[in-house]
């Protein structure tokens, strides 16, 4: 059965509170509208340590909600990868407050010029299922670091995880400050119709639409960290054994359920078979059984199950040559645990080399030559993140000013979404906006020009009546 919220309130309620919720969190913020360095960073200090003290409790929670998710894949990529984004920013709030001088033209001194960075007010912050931590916890600190009050619209998907998070928000803040709404569809589209002062959305390219277009209502701006088919490419001369262990460990990693796990690979032809028996070897080493393995992660409900198992079966009905890595041979009936599946031969009229994947489902392209790999991927919608994997640093500048993506790991998969100090965002169908490091303090902040002028005003040189002496001056001097 897909997991659903239980004893949460009726849609109707829920809708209500939010708007109740809402109202209260603009006029708090209206009598606290630029909340010292110091506040902040209390209160992500604060967030820290409620973090850390759950954290047995989140690992129990998401588990439980994907019936089987690894203890380690949450330490690693849901509260280690938050805890450093929290010291991150917790280091730099004094440094990205500070207001930004500017350049003062001859033309307009005496005077002085200034960048303030002010918060936005409230932000709306909508958390998907995968990482349902790190994708409420990340943007709602940076929601803080910039000054602002936030309300995080969790999935419906992961009501234990909910639970925890709603739990663990208490401990540190007010709903004045920080609140949790829950729901289903009509909740969720209620929150995107709100008029935010930013809404964060995380989820799928198809959902991004509605929610832009829902938020477009109240010109309300917004980041859109969306998905697609994220590439991976194996360049002529790499490391093929290097290679296929960093892909097959991106792709396992919470069962392909990553919004920037590797969704197909480009590779030499010829190398397809080389590629199958290595990516077996790395597989089996990393997960040598299955189906009562607590270090693989499951599908995470029934709907999401069905949608991977349909389109593979499509896909073998269109003529594809499916290899299953099952290392211990085992039987997964009655459990939502899938195993990999490398696709060959596939077409452009098969789903899943038309939808991102998001599951343990990973077609491989062979080319000719590399600039025929570029050209397959430029014929298809920006992805979030592509991989490359090339020693030859001709061969990755070639790619990178070739394509265009939202980010790039050179030897590695998923990693550069760990690195505090870059932006992370996507591009087109994947996504608009960035958050993370400085890059999110400035999307949720207003950057606003301040120009001061003293008793002294050389500008009334520029005054009516026109045609003088003085105005001939200026033009001569400064249009040229």
């Amino acid at each position: 059965m897909v997991s659903t919220v239980t004893g949460m309130h009726p849609p109707a309620q829920e809708i209500a509170r939010l708007q109740d919720l809402f109202a209260k969190q603009q006029s708090a913020f209206h009598c606290h509208s630029m909340p010292s360095a110091a506040s902040r960073i209390d209160q992500l200090r604060a967030l820290k340590v409620a973090l850390i003290h759950h954290q047995d409790a989140i690992i129990h929670a998401v588990n439980e909600d994907f019936s089987c998710r690894a203890k380690d894949e949450t330490l690693i990529t849901e509260i280690m990868m938050t805890v450093q984004s929290l010291n991150y920013m917790i280091k730099n709030i004094h440094r990205w407050m500070r207001p930004s001088r500017r350049r003062v033209s001859l033309l307009f001194t005496p005077s002085s010029n200034q960048v303030i960075y002010q918060p936005l007010g409230v932000v709306g912050i909508m958390v998907p299922w995968n990482y349902p931590i790190q994708l409420a916890i990340v943007p709602l600190a940076t929601a803080i670091a910039a000054g602002n009050r936030a309300m995080i619209k969790m999935s419906e998907f992961t009501p234990a995880t909910n639970s925890v998070i709603k739990k663990l928000l208490a401990d540190v803040f007010d709903e004045e400050s920080v609140a949790v709404i829950e729901g289903e569809v009509e909740v969720s589209s209620a929150f995107s119709e709100t008029p935010w002062n930013h809404l964060i959305f995380t989820g799928s390219t198809a959902v991004g639409k509605h929610v832009m277009s829902a938020a477009a209502k109240n010109l309300t701006p917004v980041t859109l960290e969306l998905g697609g088919k994220s590439p991976a490419i194996i360049a002529p001369g790499a490391d093929l054994h290097d290679a296929v262990d960093r892909i097959c460990f991106g792709k396992s990693v919470n069962a392909g359920q990553t919004c920037i796990s590797p969704d197909y690979v480009l590779l030499p032809k010829g190398a397809e078979k080389e590629f199958i028996d290595k990516y077996r070897q790395a597989f089996t080493q990393m997960y040598p059984s299955l189906r009562d393995n607590s270090s693989y992660t499951a599908i995470i409900n029934d709907r999401q199950y069905e949608r991977l198992a349909g389109w593979l079966l499509e896909a073998e009905d269109k003529g594809a040559k499916i290899t299953q890595i099952n290392p211990a041979h085992e039987d997964f009936a009655g459990t939502r645990k899938m195993p990999p599946h490398i696709i060959e031969e596939g077409t452009d009229s098969m789903t899943i080399m038309q939808e991102e994947l998001f599951g343990p489902i990973l077609p491989i392209v062979p080319y000719q030559s590399l600039d025929d790999a570029i050209h397959y991927i430029n014929n298809r919608e920006r992805p979030l993140a592509l991989y490359l994997f090339s020693g030859d640093k001709v061969q990755q500048e070639h790619v990178l000013k070739q394509t265009h993506s939202g980010g790039v790991s050179i030897n590695d998969t998923l990693m550069h979404i760990a690195q505090d100090d870059m932006p992370f965002g996507g591009i087109g169908p994947s996504g608009m906006g960035h958050y993370h490091g400085k890059e999110g303090f400035l999307t949720l902040s207003k950057a606003k020009s301040v120009h001061r002028k003293g008793r002294f005003n050389i500008g009334k040189i520029i005054y009516p009546p026109y045609g003088t002496a003085w105005h001939k001056l200026i033009y001569k001097i400064f249009i040229r």
